[in-house]
């Protein structure tokens, strides 16, 4: 039964690594309430598992902290659910759980993978692996289904089984082009979900999960997406050729476009966007994981500016292996020179960061990319001021923070998308402008209008002319060293070299 009352905001769910995390989020990205629950990882070896009745337990927690902000003053507009990225499952006809959540990075499905033509990090090798280990045969299809992390969450929220979204059902195999599983994956097809677009409502909240989680029942549940793509909602970079630069442990880059992002190479892959548009991305294998353990952040920082540039010049991979700019599966961490001193070896650390992160661009140029809207940085090595200075120095472009970076926040914001208009009450539009809305998706805007209503930034940079200068030489030295390890093809070498060129004429 939908319930009457005035929406007062949107609630994102995120299923993480190490925890879960729910934010009750208002039109003008006001967050209300905010609720974390600890996950327990099961590791051993390439394994690493997770239970997904403590995933269902975890939303309990986190959510009823996240609603007890509102105590009864009214109802929420709608939820979304996003989870890891590759997690998968086997469930029964009901969308209960028949054996525990393969995390992302688990590393058991080898063979599977070679068979599949895919990384083991991705979803379908994991989903074979599983079934041959749970005696599933063709034939029996009926006796276990594929289901992604999220899944498990929206059927125990709905109250039954509902569609996954095709934004995890990607790295499972799934034609987001053609939005439909591929005729290659035969019997499979017996086995794997029904697939919607992210935004799609799947259901509403069901009297047994409100009382467990604090969530009014007949909340609209809306389809989610990965926590890569939540996290690009966060940042608010929606429209054609926008792009957020994701720096944690390691680099990632997600950007907009109308179009697919076409990559022979594999190394950029494309997720759909819900209103049909793309979100092409790629991530790279260098990152913060590379800097060394120990040395306080805050003060390596202040001493690493005394080294622009550094006298080493670092490629810093956090593990081994590189994905992108380039597919170098035998690609290692390496360091030309030698470091004046500590904050020497810091600052070539992340300079070499950063240098990668323009090559990521530079390739994306080379593919055909829109490439030419605004640049958002988040992940935890945004919180560093310095280095995002720096990364705009040596990126030679304007960039800018938000003041929240959550996945759970781009769930927020795409369940207002979603689901804001059905519920009864006021939508996005209604609530910013104070005017009425025509038709449309949930709200009558665009995600990127929602997005850009919600998501709030909290620093602009815009690059030093003098320092980009500096650090144009020691690019082109690690453009040419990469090349000549064989790493870096040569047709993206000398089209990085013309745009670098180029600039240089130009400035």
């Amino acid at each position: 039964m939908m319930f009457e009352c005035e929406a007062e905001a949107w609630l994102g769910i995120d299923l993480g690594t190490q925890s879960v995390r729910a934010l009750l989020v208002t039109a003008d990205g006001t967050v209300l309430g905010a609720g974390t629950a600890p996950l327990t990882n099961h590791r051993d070896g390439v394994r690493h598992e997770q239970d997904p009745g403590e995933w269902w337990e975890a939303v309990c927690t986190a959510s009823r902290a996240a609603m007890s902000s509102l105590r009864g003053r009214g109802a929420i507009g709608g939820l979304a659910v996003c989870g890891t990225s590759g997690t998968v499952l086997l469930a029964d006809a009901q969308g209960h759980p028949l054996t525990r959540g393969l995390m992302y990075d688990d590393g058991r499905a080898v063979e599977e993978a070679a068979r599949v033509g895919m990384q083991t990090s991705w979803a379908l090798p994991k989903a074979l692996w599983l079934l041959d280990a749970y005696g599933w045969k063709e034939g029996r299809g009926q006796a276990a289904r594929v289901a992604h992390q999220p899944d498990v969450i929206t059927a125990q929220l709905t109250g039954g089984v509902v569609p996954t979204d095709s934004s995890h059902a990607l790295k499972t195999g799934y034609d987001a082009e053609r939005e439909a599983w591929p005729p290659q994956l035969g019997y499979l097809g017996e086995v794997l979900p029904e697939v919607v677009r992210p935004g799609t409502r799947l259901g509403e909240v069901c009297r047994a999960a409100a009382e467990a989680t604090g969530i009014p029942a007949g909340t609209p549940v809306v389809a989610g997406m990965t926590d890569g793509c939540a996290a690009q909602i966060a940042s608010g970079a929606l429209r054609s050729g926008a792009w957020n630069s994701v720096l944690g442990t390691t680099l990632v880059l997600k950007g907009a476009s109308a179009s697919p992002v076409r990559d022979d190479a594999g190394v950029v892959y494309n997720h759909r966007a819900p209103d049909g548009s793309w979100l092409p991305g790629g991530a790279s294998s260098v990152g913060a994981g590379a800097l060394p353990v120990g040395p306080d952040p805050s003060e390596m920082d202040i001493r690493a500016a005394e080294y622009e540039p550094s006298s080493a010049l670092t490629y810093p991979l956090a593990s081994p292996g590189e994905r992108f700019p380039f597919l170098a599966p035998e690609a290692t961490a390496f360091t030309l020179g030698t470091p004046a001193s500590e904050a020497d070896g810091w600052a070539a650390v992340l300079q070499g960061v950063a240098f990668t992160e323009r090559l990521c661009l530079d390739y994306l140029h080379y593919l055909g990319a829109p490439i030419d809207g605004p640049l958002t940085f988040t992940g935890g090595a945004a919180r560093s001021a310095y280095w995002n200075q720096l990364r705009a120095d040596i990126l030679g472009r304007p960039a800018r923070v938000p003041e929240q970076i959550e996945p759970a926040l781009g769930m927020a914001v795409l369940a207002a998308y979603g689901a804001g208009a059905e519920t009864g009450a006021k939508t996005v539009m209604e609530t910013v402008t104070g005017l009425g809305t025509g038709t449309g998706l949930g709200t009558g805007l665009t995600l990127a209008e929602v997005a850009e209503r919600m998501v709030r930034i909290r620093t602009l940079l815009e690059p030093r002319a003098s320092r980009t200068a500096r650090f144009t030489e020691p690019y082109a030295r690690l453009v040419d060293e990469l090349e000549t390890r064989g790493w870096l093809p040569t047709p993206l070498a000398t089209h990085t070299r013309t745009r670098l060129n180029q600039d240089t004429i130009d400035s």
